[in-house]
This record gives C-alpha cells, structure tokens and sequence, in this order.
C-alpha cells in the first residue's frame, strides 16, 4: 500500500482520498477506522466524586426535580447539562426521547407495552418502566415500525 500526503496551503480542511481497482476488506476496514468519531465521554457526579461515563452504559437519561440524571450500569449519576444538551451530544441511532423528561437506550430496551391508550409502556433491560408520552407516540411508532 502506497501512502502519499500533499502539502497544499490553500486547502482549509483534511482530505483524504482512497485510490484503489476494487473494494477489500483492508479498504473497508481503513474507511471504517477514519469514519469513526471518538467515543463520547460524560461527567457524572455521584456522592462528590466525578466519573467518566460511556453513553453505551446509558439505560435512560432523565429530569427530575430541575436536575439531569443518567441511570446506568452502574448506577443513578447526576450529569450537570440540560437534557436538550444530552439529546444533541447522544448517537441519534441509539437513542431517542420519549417525553420532555427522559430519553431512552434503545439498545437497553426489553420491550414496548402497546395495550395502554394514547400511550407506550416501555420496559428497559435492568428493570425500569417508563412511559411514551402521547406526544412522541407516532415518532416511536415510526422508528419500531408500526
């Protein structure tokens, strides 16, 4: 493999260029490897002490009583941003807001309970339930599906 780097001064951002006859596993490979972000990282204060917490930990994040918490694997951590500002930072395929107080893990979901009227009962994997509200109903109905 050939690896070849041009100094230009009038370019204002990094480009990089594969030049190849086919696809291969090694091209595909190096895409994924530049295409990916860095993991993204969040500060949770339990008990005075600040930990560093994984999004893929995430059960729920949630309002309650004008503060912001994250429920994990490892326990209930206060995170000192507005919910709106988790929403944004959060991978957008992974999770979703379900009411204007909690945003859910779909990957930590056990199962969606359609019998209530207006509204989804949602079940996550360590336990806790929540609930749709009616005004994010049709969006989890899109994104399930149904």
């Amino acid at each position: 493999m050939k690896i070849e780097i041009k100094i230009d001064e009038d370019c204002k951002e990094p480009k990089i260029i594969i030049v190849t006859d086919k696809m291969t596993d090694e091209i595909n490979d190096i895409m994924k490897r530049l295409s990916d972000e860095q993991p993204k990282m969040f500060a949770g204060f339990k008990d005075d002490v600040v930990e560093l917490l994984e999004p893929s930990d995430f059960y729920r994040v949630f309002a309650a009583s004008g503060k912001v918490f994250a429920e994990t694997t490892r326990g209930e951590y206060l995170i000192r941003q507005r919910l709106y500002e988790m929403e944004q930072r959060l991978e957008k395929s992974s999770f979703v807001r379900i009411s204007n107080s909690d945003i859910i893990n779909l990957k930590k979901v056990k199962g969606f309970d359609l019998s209530f009227a207006g509204t989804i009962c949602v079940t996550l994997s360590n336990g806790t339930v929540t609930y749709v509200s009616r005004r994010y109903v049709s969006k989890i109905k899109q994104i399930l599906g149904i």
